[in-house]
Formats: structure tokens, sequence, C-alpha cells
């Protein structure tokens, strides 16, 4: 997330897009392989059947539901800071040489939210801090001004996103272990991302179509990404009264 964006700023020029995919392509084959070669799993692996209907069944536990619910539609909100920011950035006169630099600035601030979200899920539990932290970020991105009238306003917004992004994203396989029967963990994560990753492939051309709209304005990407991850939010709410309903709890 820090070291892409740069990779495929510097490449593009010098290369142009299709060596750039290519490049990139060639180096994801390389890491990946060595990741493949060399995993363990902690116990023999037992040979099971493929049964799609084992997929779709976990959904009928309505935590897992209301979890990657709510996984998915803070990935559709979050899209928006990652496809939008640069161009307020523009507007506001950030300097040409280092608007390119925003989303690694964005990756690079999400790791200490992962970091220190993580602990703070260990001592309060995760569900209140995935609460916590989707809806101080959905308040944030609807009260918030237009931000095209300041480059400290875009700093902030970076800021602020790029933290509690990575302890949502990092939060995750967290959840669903929490709520799921060990046997059964590898298949409901799988599920999660397999999820949060399609919020954020549908959320893309969302983002390009409103930009691209003859009404675009500000505002209307701000909603967006506000209301769908208050939407998440409300997603986690509810998995966690699931669980304990409003008790002040570890949960």
């Amino acid at each position: 997330g820090v070291v892409l964006p740069i990779i495929v700023n510097k490449s593009i020029p010098n290369i142009a897009f299709p060596w750039m995919m290519r490049t990139l392509a060639s180096m994801f084959i390389l890491l990946l392989g060595i990741a493949c070669l060399t995993v363990k799993s902690r116990l023999p692996p037992r040979r099971r059947r493929f049964v799609p209907n084992e997929y779709v069944r976990h959904f009928e536990d309505i935590r897992l539901f209301s979890t990657i619910t709510g996984v998915f539609l803070f990935q559709l909100g979050m899209v928006v800071p990652f496809r939008y920011v640069t161009l307020p950035a523009k507007e506001a006169g950030f300097s040409p040489d280092l608007i390119p630099y925003l989303l690694p600035i964005f990756s690079a601030i999400s790791v200490f939210g992962r970091i220190f979200l993580s602990v703070a899920a260990d001592n309060i539990g995760g569900f209140n801090v995935v609460t916590t932290i989707t809806f101080v970020s959905a308040t944030f991105c609807l009260t918030a001004p237009t931000l095209v009238e300041s480059m400290a306003d875009i700093i902030v917004y970076v800021v602020i996103f790029g933290f509690f992004s990575g302890g949502v994203i990092s939060l995750v396989p967290t959840l669903v272990a929490q709520i799921s029967d060990i046997r059964h963990i590898g298949t409901r994560v799988g599920s999660a991302f397999a999820i949060q990753a399609t919020g954020a492939l549908i959320g893309s051309p969302i983002v390009s179509a409103i930009l691209r709209s003859r009404r675009f304005n500000h505002h209307a990407l701000q909603l967006l990404c506000g209301f769908s991850i208050l939407l998440g939010c409300v997603g986690f709410v509810w998995a966690r009264y699931t669980q304990v309903g409003f008790k002040l709890v570890k949960v």
C-alpha cells in the first residue's frame, strides 16, 4: 500500500502503462509464489469435498451476516478517499510533486491504525472498537467542511481515514474468528474478504461515474462515503447486539 502507488507513478512515464502492469504482475507472482511455497499449516490438512452450499449456509448466522455486511459497506465508503483525495489536493494548490505521495501517506498512517487499534481491541473488545471508529469516521465525513478549502483539511482527512481504515481492515479476521467455530474460521474469513473486496470493486466505478457527472460536486462523494460507512457501523452494532445486547462489556 505504501510502495505500490510510488512504483506506479514512477513507472508509467518511463515504461508506459502496459509494461507497468506486466512489471507489477511479475512482482506479485514472485512474492506470492514465495508465500505459497513457504507457508505451513499448523495441523495436517484434511481432504474435504468442495460444497458450495457450505459457504452459503454460514450466512444463516446473523452475527456473521451483520459483520460481513458492515465490512462490505465500510469498504464501499472507504473507496472514496482512495480515489478522490488527489482531486481536491490539486484544487487546493498542492505541489504536483507531492500529490502522488498522498496515497502512500494514507497507507503509511494505516499501519499505526492496525497496531494501536488492534491493541485497543485486545483490551476492550474488537466489536467495541470497530463500532466506535466507524461511527467517528462517518460523523467526520458527513460533518466536515468541503475538503477543497485548504491543504490542512486534506492532511487531516488523510490522517483520520488512514488511521481508522487500517484498524477496521486488520480487525476483520478477528471479528469473524470471534463468532466462529474454529473448524469454520478459514471458510468464514475467506467469505468475508471476498465480500469486502466486492465492496471495493463496485465502489470504484461508482466514484468514477460521480466524478465524470456534469452535476458533480464534492458533497456527493462526501455523502456516499459518510452514509456507506454509517450503514456499515449499523451492521457492526447489530452484530454486537446479537451477542450481548447493549451491555457495556468487552466484546
